[in-house]
């Protein structure tokens, strides 16, 4: 463990400012993402033929590398955070939409009608009635969006000491520190375990109404068949 917290000074971060870093670029774009996607993804779900080109031009951005969105963005935002954390964003939005499209979708019919009989107007049907019954996929895709956006901060070590902790491991190469590459994986690992689970327990405290662990287990169990005497 000698050397495993001691930080190169070129860093100009202990191993906590590090972490503080990296989850600063990592959960901005998540945050900014869930932002944009819930209007985008009411606007799909209300016209129906906006989310294929929403969907495809996602995609395609998705599709682009993290490095060529750099070589673009560079020459405005240059070599900062928010050259990081645009393409995070982008990439959460690709997660988020659908996810969120799929489950407002799933909101029965029998349930929109009898909110608009009860008087809900779309924005109130859209915010009281299927954003909390949607919950559980859009925290499935924050789940994934998350645990993604910690990984790829990493690779914003490639523009100036732009990953957080993934400047450990450009360092681990420089100096010939393979500990200080072991450190950046391990609590990147951690990081992402630690913010799963904190979804997991967002998830569990929005739908107390959900059967969760051995209760959801033992709900989907067939019951025994009783013997005819």
């Amino acid at each position: 463990m000698n050397g495993f917290f001691d930080i190169p000074s070129d860093l100009q971060h202990s191993w906590l400012g590090l972490i503080g870093l990296h989850l600063r670029e990592a959960m901005l774009p998540v945050l900014a993402g869930l932002l944009i996607a819930l209007p985008l993804s009411q606007l799909c779900v209300r016209f129906r033929w906006l989310y294929p080109p929403v969907l495809w031009v996602t995609t395609v951005l998705y599709a682009i590398p993290s490095l060529a969105f750099f070589v673009v963005l560079i020459d405005y935002t240059g070599q900062t955070e928010l050259t990081v954390m645009i393409p995070l964003t982008v990439y959460t939005l690709v997660i988020l939409v659908p996810a969120i499209v799929d489950g407002v979708r799933s909101v029965p019919q029998e349930t929109l009608a009898a909110a608009t009989a009860m008087g809900f107007g779309p924005v109130r049907r859209y915010l009281q009635v299927q954003l909390p019954i949607a919950v559980p996929a859009i925290i499935a895709g924050l789940r994934v969006a998350t645990v993604s956006s910690i990984s790829l901060v990493s690779v914003g070590a490639l523009i100036g000491n732009q990953g957080a902790l993934g400047n450990l491991i450009n360092d681990a190469n420089i100096y010939n520190r393979p500990e200080l590459a072991v450190n950046a994986v391990l609590t990147m690992a951690v990081l992402a375990i630690l913010a799963d689970g904190l979804l997991v327990v967002v998830r569990l405290l929005l739908t107390p109404w959900m059967p969760s662990g051995a209760r959801a287990r033992r709900a989907q169990r067939p019951e025994p068949e009783v013997a005819a005497r």
